[in-house]
């Protein structure tokens, strides 16, 4: 289905933000926000007046500092995949419903809401732990908290472009399965 294609977004300096929808890609070109690099071969967009041929990767048209756009408050689904959608003290599995955040340190005694002092927990083991420390509840975390930084959305990029060959280049995949061949030669 068109509607549901992936097209990747890149910065102005041709380094990979994240992949968006065909139809938010098209609504970036149109308002001039970013311009076409690739198309998709043999996908289109009709609309009843128009038909849009659907780009698969477009460049911002102003360079966006995302650095600092970094530290901010961590995104909940982040949390999740980065810790598998398992709590991280029991480690059962649960969806994104099923599952909250837990402050390692609680905020009542200054902890922050940023990556590194938030964990998947389940509902029940974040009643359990209520407003103490892992520790003082005895509840020891399965695993260390990582900052969710650009590692993160490598990954991700790099398993949207198992089937897209255009995107390869922009995402250096092509040298680093080159240089891989000859280390393992």
């Amino acid at each position: 289905m068109v509607i549901s294609r992936k097209v990747l977004l890149l910065n102005a300096s041709y380094e990979p933000l994240s992949v968006v929808t065909a139809p938010k890609a098209l609504t970036l070109v149109f308002r001039h926000v970013a311009e076409v690099l690739e198309a998709d071969q043999g996908h289109v967009l009709r609309s009843p007046r128009f038909v849009f041929q659907v780009p698969s990767v477009i460049r911002l048209t102003q360079y966006i500092n995302i650095r600092s756009r970094q530290n901010r408050v961590a995104n909940r689904h982040r949390i999740l995949a980065r810790d598998h959608y398992r709590c991280q003290y029991c480690g059962k599995r649960g969806s994104a419903f099923e599952l909250t955040l837990d402050h390692i340190l609680p905020r009542s005694r200054g902890g922050r809401t940023v990556a590194e002092n938030l964990v998947a927990s389940c509902q029940a083991c974040n009643n359990r732990k209520g407003d103490r420390t892992p520790e003082e509840a005895r509840m020891p975390l399965l695993t260390n908290p990582a900052a969710l930084f650009y590692g993160l959305e490598r990954v991700e990029l790099r398993q949207a472009a198992a089937n897209r060959p255009e995107w390869r280049k922009y995402l250096f995949l092509e040298h680093a399965e080159e240089e891989l061949a000859v280390i393992s030669a």
